[in-house]
């Protein structure tokens, strides 16, 4: 048991949080993982969630993560609470950091909605400068590193040797990739997004053979992972979107995430690439290649499916922002980020 999982939960007994009734969720547990918790449960929805749900569930001597899809508006191949429980439960043994899983819950006959339970690990989503800053450059550094050594740990396991080798199809993945964020973005629009049609025609227009295979996290940054006090990275998190495809896209989705912050003055996603000492867009894509033995010569394509991606991720939580289906608090500027992204991506072709 690790000491977040002993750490007291700050809430009324009883209450139950948007999304989470803890009788029925008790009653599962009971029957699924028994003695895992005991007693009255209480939670609490983690503050920082932009998707799926993920709440503290504890008995009073221990706590838990239970993750669910959001409430309301929830799109036809996201927010699969089955795939994330598998490639979590798939990695435990290998160099990658994830948490351990309990139980996991298909069906909506418990809580509403499919859902998994899993270990509260201890460690810190570093999603601001401003919490960086205090630990220095040189501690900076050393996490940005880690992350990079991590994402390059991920890409090197063999999903088959995991019992993944069913768990995507790679062939096709890329183009794959770009007609359903099409189709995502059709399932969230409520405003007109200037460009961002043209962005889709140019990427359906360009994809390239795509390097060889490999899990794929699908939303891998800095604020999905635990860093613990020794600034080791102690679980990756939100494997919602996990595959397998083409690595790439995990590598320049992460570059997307980091310039996000030079784009726009508000914080919609993360802005740790601002605090001093983090790795520069040219020292995390060394340290990926050097470490993978991935080439990334041409990295332009995957930049700007990555900018498409996450203008359309963005866009479908300010969708479910404006319909009251979101819990938690930031999202009111999540809107303002689709604009520039669609801007960044379609820069990123014409380098290409």
């Amino acid at each position: 048991m690790t000491d977040a999982a002993r750490e007291p939960l700050p809430t009324d007994r009883g209450s139950d949080p948007p999304g989470l009734p803890l009788a029925p969720l008790g009653d599962f547990l009971g029957r699924e993982a028994p003695g895992l918790l005991t007693g009255p449960l209480e939670a609490r929805v983690i503050a920082g969630g932009k998707s799926n749900l993920t709440y503290v569930v504890g008995d009073g001597r221990r706590t838990v993560i239970v993750r669910r899809p959001p409430l309301g508006h929830v799109l036809a191949t996201a927010h699969d609470m089955v795939r994330e429980h598998r490639v979590i439960s798939a990695l435990h043994d290998t160099p990658v950091p994830v948490p351990e899983t309990y139980a996991v819950c298909p069906g909506d006959d418990v809580i509403g909605a499919p859902f998994y339970v899993m270990e509260r690990v201890a460690g810190t989503p570093y999603r601001l400068a401003a919490q960086l800053e205090p630990l220095g450059p040189q501690r900076t550094r050393a996490i940005s590193e880690r992350m990079v050594d991590t994402l390059v740990a991920l890409h090197a396991v063999d999903p088959e040797a995991v019992g993944l080798g069913d768990f995507g199809r790679p062939e096709g993945f890329l183009e794959r990739q770009v007609r359903r964020w099409k189709q995502q973005l059709d399932a969230s629009r409520s405003r007109d997004l200037p460009g961002i049609d043209e962005l889709h025609a140019r990427l359906a227009a360009s994809v390239p053979e795509q390097g060889a295979p490999a899990i794929v996290h699908g939303d891998f940054r800095l604020d999905n992972l635990l860093v613990d006090d020794t600034d080791a990275v102690t679980a990756v998190l939100d494997w919602e979107m996990a595959t397998i495809g083409d690595p790439l896209t995990d590598v320049a989705l992460l570059e997307a995430y980091q310039s996000l912050p030079l784009m726009m003055d508000t914080v919609a996603v993360s802005d740790v690439s601002r605090a001093p000492g983090y790795l520069s867009h040219d020292e995390r894509l060394g340290r990926y290649a050097a470490g993978s033995g991935r080439d990334l010569s041409s990295l332009s394509f995957h930049l700007g499916l990555a900018y498409f991606k996450l203008a359309v991720i963005l866009e479908g939580i300010h969708y479910r922002y404006i319909q009251g289906q979101t819990v938690g608090e930031g999202f009111a500027t999540i809107g303002q980020a689709t604009a520039p992204l669609v801007a960044a991506g379609l820069r990123a072709l014409k380098e290409n």
